[in-house]
C-alpha cells in the first residue's frame, strides 16, 4: 500500500511534528491550578460592574436602558444625598435606585447585573 519512500516521509513528518510540540511544551509551561482561585490576579483591574456611588454620569449612561438623562439624575441625587447627610453613601443596594425618577422595578432588574454596591458595614451592638 505505502511505498518505502512514502513511509519515510510520513515518519519524518510525524517526528518533526512531535519534536515541534515537545519544544512548544517545554517553552510554554503554564501552571493551571485545580480548582482555579475564586478571584483572578487581575480581578481588581478588570471592572465589569459600576458602583453608582462613585461612577460618573458618562460611565452610568452606557448601562442598558439608562441613558444620559437618568445617569445625570443619579449623580445629582448622589451629590445632594452626600451634602445633606455629611458624606454617607447614597446607594447601599440596588433598590435604593428606585427613588430616581424613571427607574422602576423592570429597569432595576435589567441594571442589577451591571451594578455593584459597597459591602455593608459590620453590625455593632449598642453598649
Amino acid at each position: 500500500m505505502w511505498t518505502p519512500s512514502q513511509r519515510g516521509v510520513l515518519i519524518a513528518f510525524v517526528l518533526t511534528l512531535s519534536l515541534a510540540l515537545l519544544i512548544r511544551l517545554a517553552v510554554n509551561r503554564h501552571y493551571v491550578s485545580d480548582p482555579p482561585p475564586a478571584e483572578s490576579t487581575r480581578y481588581d483591574q478588570l471592572a465589569d460592574r459600576l458602583d453608582p456611588n462613585v461612577a460618573s454620569w458618562q460611565e452610568l449612561a452606557v448601562l442598558p436602558q439608562l441613558g444620559e438623562k437618568r445617569a445625570k439624575e443619579i449623580v445629582a441625587y448622589r451629590e445632594q444625598f452626600r451634602a445633606d447627610r455629611r458624606g454617607n453613601v447614597a446607594f447601599r443596594m440596588a433598590e435604593d435606585l428606585l427613588v430616581i425618577r424613571g427607574i422602576g422595578v423592570a429597569m432595576l432588574t435589567t441594571l442589577r447585573p451591571y451594578l455593584t454596591f459597597p459591602p455593608s458595614p459590620p453590625a455593632t451592638r449598642g453598649v
